[in-house]
């Protein structure tokens, strides 16, 4: 991206090194990419939702929804107007909001085993085999924000900063 101007996302790499066609493969699979982590996540909250509030429904103007497909309805209408921000810097405010909740969350089930005194006394496996393909998917849903690198570093004001930010979003998420 330093070397050619021109290059500003995975595609325009595509392109520079195999042509249109290499334009394409690289912009069909980084596209694809994006739509299903995106579908991932709208699962998951669905998922998440309904079981913090199950037997849940909604109705609306006659029609019955049920609570997980609700509650991925509401999650959509929730994320949308983010998709519209022009600017990456506007998109931190709400990825400081996630950062919160994060903590509220670490916190809370620190809260829970200190002071309440829940989960000590719990019996159980150490390993739950048949929850490792949930729990890698959400590693994968967590860790994949590798598409979007070109779209961080060409709105950063000081470029030539970005292997540190790159450094500390790797510590930082994988410590």
């Amino acid at each position: 991206m330093d070397s050619n101007s021109l290059v500003e996302t995975y595609p325009d790499i595509g392109a520079l090194a195999f042509g249109r066609r290499g334009r394409l493969v690289v912009a069909l699979f980084m596209y694809m990419e994006l739509y299903l982590v995106a579908v991932d996540f709208l699962i998951l909250e669905g998922d998440n939702l309904e079981k913090l509030f199950p037997k849940t429904e909604f109705h609306l103007r006659g029609l019955r929804i049920g609570g997980k497909q609700g509650f991925v309805l509401i999650a959509s209408l929730v994320v949308l107007p983010t998709t519209w921000l022009r600017s990456m810097s506007m998109l931190a405010y709400v990825a400081l909001g996630g950062v919160l909740a994060s903590l509220v969350l670490v916190g809370s089930v620190f809260w829970a085993g200190a002071v309440d005194g829940v989960g000590f006394r719990e019996k159980g496996v150490a390993v739950n085999w048949g929850g490792i393909p949930i729990a890698m998917s959400l590693y994968a849903f967590c860790f994949s924000g590798h598409s979007v690198f070109p779209t961080v570093y060409t709105s950063m004001k000081d470029r030539t900063k970005f292997s540190k930010v790159v450094l500390h979003m790797k510590y930082g998420f994988g410590v």
